[in-house]
């Protein structure tokens, strides 16, 4: 093999494990949140059997901080995670007003 071929070759390992490990990621991340959204829908549960508002103002501010700082503090753009944060809050607010009903 030439130079070349042995850089295309060691490319593509790379490239396979890199990818190999982004499925595992991206399925601990499915894994998690449902994980997540099974607590919600606990939480909804209770909010609605105690007639309790489906949203929660001042908590979904400080997580939002909290999710800004953990950001930070992973090297992750802290506006990527706090968009990712608010769709998934109004996510769990719908979820919420759904058992309201």
């Amino acid at each position: 093999m030439t130079d070349v071929q042995d850089d295309i070759q060691r490319a593509a390992t790379l490239l396979k494990g890199h990818r190999e490990s982004i499925d595992r990621l991206d399925a601990i991340l499915v894994y998690t949140l449902a994980e997540r959204f099974k607590h919600t829908q606990a939480v909804g549960v209770l909010k609605a059997q105690h007639d309790l508002p489906p949203s929660d103002p001042a908590r979904e501010e400080k997580q939002i901080a909290r999710l800004e700082d953990l950001a930070i503090q992973a090297d992750l753009d802290p506006d990527f995670a706090k968009k990712f944060l608010n769709f998934i809050i109004q996510e769990v607010i719908r979820h919420h007003k759904e058992h309201q009903n």
